[in-house]
């Protein structure tokens, strides 16, 4: 069977799913602006064969070939950010403490928290941000000492948290709806101690699968609409 007989063939709703998925991780990723997407995406739910769909993928990295319609030729390889084996990376942090004073400091972004993370807040604030970090160990300690100040820090859905600071007059904020850990995932312990201050801990996803989920949801809503419209 020729590479033209192969595109002729016709695609399946699971085809098409794969594709959307792999457009959907690539407007998370910054690789196609919100114009681009919704253009690919509509043709993706429209295409009828392979030839058709092969196009929409076919500059993004996890796209794979698709002159054959074996299965492989729409599988998306996991990324590897889902793992967070790449994300323990080990040696020292990029920055192993933060000191406000009247101010206030910021850790976001992309930086390796390190073993142990110290940190003062008096009369300001700080924020600690590990939703974009590497961890240099499986296990790290966060100490935040807070007086007449506070600390925010955030962690991403699946690390483990474990909360031991003491407050007076003041407090250590535990995550709201806190489950299980994920497999592999980092431990981070929040220590220290609050005075007429506190420490926020508080679960978040970044930015960029925000945007994923709201795309992601939106499309469930299309969707429905779209079958409703078909069982009407």
């Amino acid at each position: 069977m020729t590479d033209d007989a192969s595109g002729d063939l016709r695609a399946s709703d699971n085809d098409r799913d794969r594709v959307a998925e792999v457009l959907r991780d690539a407007l998370a990723e910054g690789r196609l602006d919100m114009a681009e997407f919704e253009e690919r995406l509509e043709a993706a739910y429209k295409a009828r064969t392979y030839g058709e769909l092969a196009p929409l993928t076919r500059d993004l990295p996890t796209a794979g070939a698709v002159a054959s319609p074996a299965p492989v030729s729409f599988v998306k390889e996991p990324a590897a950010s889902a793992s967070w084996a790449p994300r323990i990376v080990g040696g020292e942090g990029s920055s192993t403490g933060a000191v406000a004073i009247m101010s206030g400091f910021q850790r976001k972004g992309r930086w390796t928290v390190p073993k142990l993370f110290n940190c003062f807040a008096f009369w300001g604030g700080g924020e600690i941000d590990l939703r974009e970090a590497d961890f240099a160990d499986r296990e790290v300690q966060i100490n935040c000492v807070a007086i007449m100040g506070g600390v925010q820090v955030i962690v991403p859905p699946g690390v483990e948290v474990v909360v031991r600071g003491i407050g007076v007059m003041g407090g250590f904020d535990h995550p709201r709806d806190d489950g299980p850990p994920e497999p592999g995932a980092p431990r981070v312990v929040i220590g220290g101690f609050a005075f007429w201050g506190g420490v926020a801990v508080a679960r978040k996803v970044t930015r960029a699968e925000q945007k994923r989920l709201k795309e992601q949801r939106r499309q469930e809503r299309l969707e429905r609409r779209e079958s409703r419209r078909e069982l009407g």
